[in-house]
């Protein structure tokens, strides 16, 4: 098994996981652990949990890297799908007894991943995805997608009926994929 190159591509180093490259695991993980925690740490506002959440993803990529397909999305969207789905998962499983506000982690935090330099490129897309979409829509995405929280949820913290939440989260979404250049199947052109 060919030790993985820091050029490889995300979806090379999926490959040659599935191929059993334990190598291949841990460049992936150097170049999305952080961002993981820091999108598991922010739904779950325990960093125990975070870590432990970012540590299934990881395995289940291991697991499940056969079934990676590159034309469904790209690698780092793969794992982040992936991480907000067990971290919403483990808060509505988990009783939240250790939980500790984000603001209480100090300097031992995660990494601010707006810092990291490969990363500027796909942020900046993100932000203008977002100038598109209403105060209204970006509220609904913003508690869905990065809170966490269900269509039911948003609906009574903002005591607005589930479905005017369902048909701006739609909205939204398809301004989003609009806005990152995807068809409406989730298809780059």
């Amino acid at each position: 098994m060919g030790e993985p190159e820091a050029a490889d591509s995300d979806a090379a180093l999926v490959a040659r996981m599935a191929r059993g490259d334990r190598a291949a695991l841990a460049t992936l993980y150097a170049r999305h652990a952080a961002r993981l925690l820091a999108l598991t740490l922010h739904i779950l506002r325990d960093r125990e949990e975070a870590e432990d959440t970012v540590h299934d993803v990881f395995l289940e990529a291991w697991q499940k890297a056969a079934s990676y397909s590159e034309q469904r999305g790209a690698v780092g969207a793969w794992l982040s799908l992936r991480a907000r789905s067990r971290a919403i998962d483990r808060r509505r499983s988990v009783p939240r007894t250790r939980a500790v506000p984000l603001e209480a982690l100090g300097p031992d935090g995660p990494a601010d991943p707006a810092l990291d330099p490969t990363r500027t490129h796909d942020q900046r897309r993100l932000g203008q995805a977002f100038a598109v979409m209403s105060a209204d829509e970006q509220q609904v995405i913003v508690l869905g997608y990065f809170e966490g929280l269900t269509s039911s949820e948003i609906a009574e913290q903002l005591g607005t009926p589930i479905g005017t939440v369902k048909s701006r989260t739609r909205s939204a979404l398809m301004k989003l994929r609009g806005a990152l250049g995807e068809a409406p199947g989730g298809e780059r052109p």
